[in-house]
């Protein structure tokens, strides 16, 4: 991550603390307005919204013993086009 916050820093001619500070705070209120429900779109590179985990049977890898796993909410983040044409 230093690397992005030196290139962010360069390229907005403030200081690595300041980039790395900003960067932090988008991904912190990101997180918390998806987790209220709302879906977090920065067109062409990341979406972020709270979706519904269905309940389901797993193995325990240590018995092998079937266990239940219960439904929850977790937050999934899906890449842009714009990221996507890079790779």
């Amino acid at each position: 991550m230093e690397k992005i916050y030196k290139e962010i820093a360069k390229e907005l001619g403030i200081s690595q603390e300041k980039a790395k500070k900003a960067v932090k705070l988008f991904l912190e209120k990101a997180g918390e307005v998806a987790a209220r429900g709302q879906k977090v779109i920065v067109p062409g590179y990341i979406s972020i919204s709270k979706v519904k985990r269905a309940a389901r049977t797993g193995i325990n890898p240590r018995t092998k013993e079937k266990i239940k796993i219960p439904a929850k909410e977790v937050l999934k983040a899906k890449l842009g086009k714009k990221i996507q044409e890079k790779l």
